[in-house]
């Protein structure tokens, strides 16, 4: 459904942008500093694959000069905060906000969230049922195996009424271990986000999901199980620049182009096949 959407992005290799860009801005510029502001800088954000790479894309033909924006395509979920961290990015555009402070935590990183742009949502698909009310007791259940992904994942469970939280548990803070009745004595199997797909494929009965992963099996929102019951900003997909560059020049022009018109439009579209909910306001509508 989103292949027509969803355009290709040539990978760039991470060698080929550390020659030019090897603070994540084009060299010979002082992003903070504001020296040289006549010649063009070079942004470098990291993303993984679409819709985020597409988004970049539109951001890219709509950012103000002197800025460009130039994308580092990576494979997994670890690598744009290290672009990012290590200085080889200026910024990345792949995470919500929980998925970022867990690596700030982890690796006494900087990181920052500046502008929340699309919450994408999420859900349970099986291979199996075809109702909440088919579920069997005992089945297996795959969600995320990061802690911010689990806790989305079993808060989803939760307002279907398949299991119970701990309420002296602030919501954004549970984990499986904080589950205090689990009626249906389900299976729960932690599997790295990017791997949720196969484990579909692979015949767990539910599994949660993103429709950006999901739809490599070919699948949409309107096939799941059951959805996430409204928005929250708490997961929308966030733009994302070390702590330093937080309020520079650079990081502002980068906030205008992801919230563009253009930008704005392309969430629309999506929006409309029950792929996501853009995080900011229509910028025609203020």
């Amino acid at each position: 459904m989103f292949s027509k959407k969803f355009k290709g992005l040539l990978f760039l290799g991470t060698a080929a942008i550390l020659a030019a860009c090897g603070n994540g801005a084009e060299e010979g510029n002082d992003v903070e500093n504001g020296t040289d502001e006549t010649e063009p800088t070079t942004l470098v954000v990291a993303s993984t694959m679409p819709p985020m790479t597409d988004i970049v894309e539109i951001a890219a033909e709509n950012i103000a000069e002197p800025y460009k924006i130039e994308i580092m395509e990576v494979s997994d979920n670890v690598q744009y905060n290290e672009a990012v961290q290590h200085e080889e990015a200026y910024a990345s555009f792949s995470q919500h906000e929980p998925f970022m402070e867990q690596y700030n935590d982890a690796n006494d990183g900087d990181l920052v969230a500046i502008q929340t742009i699309y919450d994408p949502i999420v859900g349970y698909y099986s291979p199996v049922y075809n109702s909440i009310d088919e579920i069997e007791d005992g089945a297996e259940i795959a969600i995320p195996s990061d802690k911010s992904n689990e806790t989305r994942a079993l808060l989803v469970l939760a307002e279907q009424g398949l299991i119970e939280l701990d309420e002296n548990v602030a919501p954004i803070d549970v984990t499986l271990q904080d589950v205090t009745d689990n009626p249906h004595d389900f299976k729960f199997t932690s599997i790295d986000l990017l791997n949720l797909t196969a484990a579909y494929e692979d015949g767990v009965e539910l599994v949660f999901n993103l429709p950006t992963y999901i739809a490599s099996a070919g699948l949409t929102p309107d096939d799941a199980l059951f959805l996430e019951s409204e928005d929250n900003d708490l997961f929308a997909l966030t733009v994302v620049v070390r702590e330093e560059n937080e309020y520079a020049e650079a990081t502002q022009a980068l906030v205008d182009a992801f919230t563009s018109q253009a930008v704005y439009d392309f969430l629309t579209e999506l929006s409309e096949v029950n792929h996501l909910y853009p995080s900011f306001k229509n910028p025609s509508a203020e």
